[in-house]
């Protein structure tokens, strides 16, 4: 279970995530503002946002908890071979077979 101290990282990171976006942002209307030419962030909204995406990564790998096998036949190790062809959804208990069986009996 994810504790609350993953999830206050997640949060963190998500508003220091928005927050550099909003820097970036102001940046660039300042640059327009006083018809500057555009050439790159500062690297303190460069730092900031990686930090925040290094914190919101971290956190949410914790939060998200165990994650499965990547691989398509990792569920399938457990099952036996008579089991492995066996599709549950498919079954029909109500079907015409039960008139046929009863049919069957009565006659003898």
């Amino acid at each position: 279970m994810a504790s609350s101290l993953h999830k206050v990282l997640v949060a963190i990171g998500l508003i220091g995530l928005l927050h550099a976006a909003y820097s970036a942002t102001q940046h660039r209307t300042y640059l327009r503002l006083t018809e500057q030419e555009f050439t790159d962030l500062p690297i303190d909204i460069l730092f900031q946002c990686l930090v925040c995406l290094c914190v919101t990564c971290y956190g949410v790998v914790h939060v998200a908890g165990d994650f499965k096998e990547t691989r398509a036949t990792a569920d399938l190790d457990h099952k036996t071979w008579e089991t492995f062809s066996n599709r549950q959804s498919f079954y029909s208990f109500n079907h015409r077979g039960k008139v046929l069986n009863r049919g069957a009996f009565e006659e003898d």
